[in-house]
């Protein structure tokens, strides 16, 4: 089985060092990465660009950033000049529009982060968002964030479907985190679903961490989840 690019691995690993053993580990089984903060001061950035540019690999950096305007826009261009695939930023739609600015003339995404995945109404309460259903409000923070310019959103695999149904979501990427293949264990997730059900439900992409690089044999679990995707 050959790799499939709608599989994004997680490399929630400490640093470089790390990093490469289990991009080495898993070999041609993946062809996707996610280097998010937990290993930006081991490396992330340096590891991207090794990755990218030595091994052919796409590379999703989740850096999920959020600032004024300007600040951002200089954060986004300095980013894009490591011709990196995607770039998470905060789904407001000011953050959205001022990455788009960041990026321009380069071939980065701009993907908006809804709400995370790990979030549910309770924590909305406690952090003093609106009320309403998590999922109604995660739908409306993706269409704000299309119209603001993101080339994608980031959302629970719970609202692929209704993201998908959205008239501005046409030519857009959906990215779901919060995915566990069967019989995984949840971790901190709240809101997940299988591989197969998020792809079915209009995901582009699913992202997998734990499932994969705590398993004895990651190349091995990232040909399952490969395996459990729609044909």
């Amino acid at each position: 089985m050959t790799a499939d690019d709608r599989l994004i691995v997680a490399l929630d690993v400490p640093n470089v060092v790390h990093g490469l053993d289990l991009v080495a580990r898993i070999g041609d089984a993946a062809s996707f990465y996610k280097i998010g903060l937990g290993m930006l001061t081991g490396g992330g950035l340096a590891l991207a660009n090794e990755l990218k540019h030595e091994h052919g690999k796409r590379i999703f950096l989740d850096l999920k950033l959020f600032d004024i305007g300007a600040t951002i826009e200089a954060a986004v261009w300095g980013l894009a000049q490591y011709d990196l695939d995607f770039l998470t930023v905060h789904g407001d739609p000011q953050v959205v529009r001022a990455a788009c600015e960041g990026k321009r003339g380069t071939g980065l995404k701009i993907m908006a982060v809804t709400v995370l995945t790990s979030l549910d109404r309770a924590d909305l309460d406690a952090n003093l968002i609106k009320p309403g259903d998590i999922h109604d409000i995660t739908l409306e923070r993706a269409a704000r964030a299309f119209e603001a310019g993101a080339d994608g959103v980031i959302a629970s695999p719970q609202e692929a479907a209704l993201i998908r149904a959205l008239p501005q979501s046409h030519g857009r990427l959906i990215v779901t985190p919060g995915v566990r293949p069967a019989g995984s264990a949840t971790g901190d997730q709240k809101r997940i679903a299988t591989p197969f059900q998020a792809i079915a439900d209009g995901a582009d992409h699913i992202v997998v961490g734990r499932p994969i690089w705590q398993a004895k044999d990651p190349a091995a679990a990232a040909r399952a989840v490969i395996g459990e995707l729609p044909a």
